[in-house]
């Protein structure tokens, strides 16, 4: 396996993973409400959708490519009006009872499949996998072998952040009580719905 070449491909997972956003905003939340199991499982999600667009763009499925970018505004919708889902659902989040809830209230494929639907909510990342894939590897881009070492490379990068996030934000999950908890559930809610708005915004313009 070319190393040289996994590793920038995971350098550029890990720095597509780490920027704060809706994402981010929830792996945390999820952290200290459920546990990093949880918060690790919401990454994950991201982590498969940035590697399901990434083996897109390696691979050269320009047919599907074209595909999801035609579909650029409804995808964009979708995704603004799933986040407002989210958020207003944050809003309403009552704190978890207790340690119980890390195993009962939140599963780890619910977590999973709902951050991989909103990370899927941006198919221009194809775009940018493209671009940036055809610059690390040069001539051999188009090479099935190539190709494979940069989607494990996005995937491993970027899930290793996941887990580093997952497992900081734990290490100082049991200093947070009810109250506390039920203030980051109404700011992480008002922030997802921020974004929403903003997503509309751009869509609209």
């Amino acid at each position: 396996m070319d190393v040289a070449l996994f590793l920038k491909a995971a350098l550029i997972g890990l720095s597509i993973a780490a920027p704060v956003g809706p994402v981010g905003l929830l792996c945390i939340q999820r952290t200290i409400a459920h546990g990093p199991r949880i918060g690790f499982a919401s990454g994950l999600g991201a982590a498969t959708a940035d590697a399901t667009y990434g083996a897109i763009g390696a691979f050269g499925l320009a047919t599907v490519t074209n595909y999801f970018v035609t579909l650029t505004t409804p995808l964009a919708l979708f995704g603004a009006l799933f986040l407002g889902w989210m958020g207003i659902k944050l809003l309403r989040a009552a704190p978890p009872a207790g340690a119980a809830s890390a195993a009962n209230g939140v599963f780890a494929g619910k977590a999973f499949v709902s951050v991989f639907i909103l990370t899927l909510a941006n198919p221009m990342t194809i775009l940018s996998f493209i671009a940036v894939f055809a610059a690390i590897a040069g001539p051999a881009a188009n090479a099935p072998s190539a190709a494979r070492i940069m989607v494990l490379g996005v995937f491993c990068g970027s899930a290793f952040w996941w887990l580093l996030l997952a497992c900081g934000v734990a290490t100082v999950r049991h200093k947070i009580g009810p109250g506390t908890m039920t203030l980051i559930n109404r700011i992480g809610g008002c922030i997802l719905l921020g974004f929403a708005g903003w997503q509309l915004v751009r869509i609209a313009g």
